[in-house]
């Protein structure tokens, strides 16, 4: 467990509203020295005050007084028991599926985000886990898939990148009869738009290199458990494998927080308008976006979140209008990843869904003429122009 120190007067500050949350954080300023901007601790060990007495920092591997902000504050956000920041996405998903024992089987996304896949196929399955792929907006395939051995189910919603949306209560009460762990990576919605914990999930994960930190300039990774007893693992993850975040990245993270609220709304205002605009485009065959009235999975996202955030996935109609896209943008950047303040357009066949065999991309509708966008909070009619010019 971790140390009692002199930051414990942590105050939850869970009369206040989302917005005020993210900008004040667990403790907000300093403590000690009032600092209105949580400073970074860029220290790796920590004086005793005399022997058997500490502050309750003992090195930073263990635990970091900007890290436990940034910890402290997601689980406020997440209305979790507990937060953990990791060096990556991967680092914590590394550190999930790291509960798995010999013989377990995981039931996950059919369209799980490529590094996701890599995890488990080339990692975790050597181990002796196993893993199926189910289309989880279908109640009954996941219930299908489910047998004694099943562990965890692991979800995607909206899946990257063919934005299906699962039921997330409906997933819950199915996990919970199995007794099951339910996961859900809530990176693109956020706690902003979506709480899965609050939905019955038992674990969030996030990369926070994406809307959480916001900005494209730091590499993060955070899980939030609903259950303390799951704090311990985590605790171990971060004590034996050493894949904590750094005091400059936590920073990083908990500055780009502060502004989540109002980068969400207009993410989510502009991806609106602009996947308006790709429907009518006659180069655009088909548009994936869970704001539409007319998607499958629109009527649960009303009833789970509260905004259809600001990604979206599209069809062109020749890989020559494809290509011509990715090499004619202009202001819109040509780039992996999502999430930050810049719109940024990425091709899934071979980056972030590279690592998926080229049967299941194909099965799923990934093709090379498929494209996924992340809209940023540019002025709209910018990104419009932009991707109007770029497909000619």
């Amino acid at each position: 467990m971790r140390a009692e120190c002199v930051y414990d007067d942590f105050d939850r500050k869970e009369e206040l509203q989302f917005e005020s949350q993210a900008v004040h954080g667990a403790l907000g300023c300093e403590p000690i020295t009032g600092a209105v901007s949580f400073p970074i601790f860029q220290s790796a060990t920590f004086r005793h005050k005399s022997f058997d007495v500490s502050t309750g920092y003992l090195y930073s591997r263990l635990q970091n007084p900007t890290r436990q902000e940034l910890e402290r504050t997601m689980a406020i956000l997440e209305g979790g028991a507990e937060g953990f920041a990791f060096s990556s996405g991967q680092a914590a998903n590394m550190a999930l599926f790291g509960m798995l024992k010999q013989g377990d089987r995981v039931v996950l996304s059919d369209d799980i985000y490529g590094g996701t896949f890599r995890i488990c196929e080339d990692i975790f399955s050597n181990l002796g886990c196993e893993f199926v792929y189910v289309d989880m907006s279908q109640i009954e395939k996941l219930e299908a898939a489910i047998t004694p051995n099943t562990r965890m189910i692991f979800v995607e919603t909206p899946t990257n990148p063919m934005m299906k949306v699962a039921d997330i209560r409906q997933i819950s009460r199915l996990a919970k009869a199995h007794d099951c762990l339910l996961v859900v990576d809530n990176t693109f919605l956020t706690p902003y738009f979506q709480k899965p914990l609050s939905l019955g999930a038992d674990i969030v994960v996030h990369s926070g290199t994406k809307y959480l930190s916001g900005h494209n300039d730091v590499i993060a990774g955070i899980v939030v458990v609903k259950d303390p007893k799951l704090a311990e693992h985590f605790n171990m993850q971060l004590k034996s494998r050493g894949n904590g975040l750094a005091p400059f990245d936590s920073w990083l993270t908990l500055r780009g927080l502060k502004t989540l609220a109002v980068r969400m709304k207009k993410h989510d205002e502009n991806a609106q308008v602009v996947a308006q605009w790709l429907r009518q485009h006659p180069k655009v065959k088909k548009v994936y976006y869970v704001g539409f009235e007319d998607h499958s999975g629109y009527q649960v996202t009303l009833s789970q979140t509260t905004g259809f955030g600001g990604m979206i996935s599209f069809e062109v109609d020749t890989v020559e209008t494809a290509r011509k896209l990715l090499s004619d943008v202009r202001m819109i950047l040509f780039a992996e990843s999502l999430g930050g303040t810049e719109t940024l357009v990425t091709y899934p066949l071979t980056q972030t869904h590279e690592s998926i065999p080229d049967d299941i991309r194909q099965a799923l509708g990934i093709n090379e003429r498929f494209i996924r966008i992340s809209v940023g909070i540019e002025a709209a009619q910018d990104i419009i122009n932009d991707l109007a010019q770029a497909l000619g």
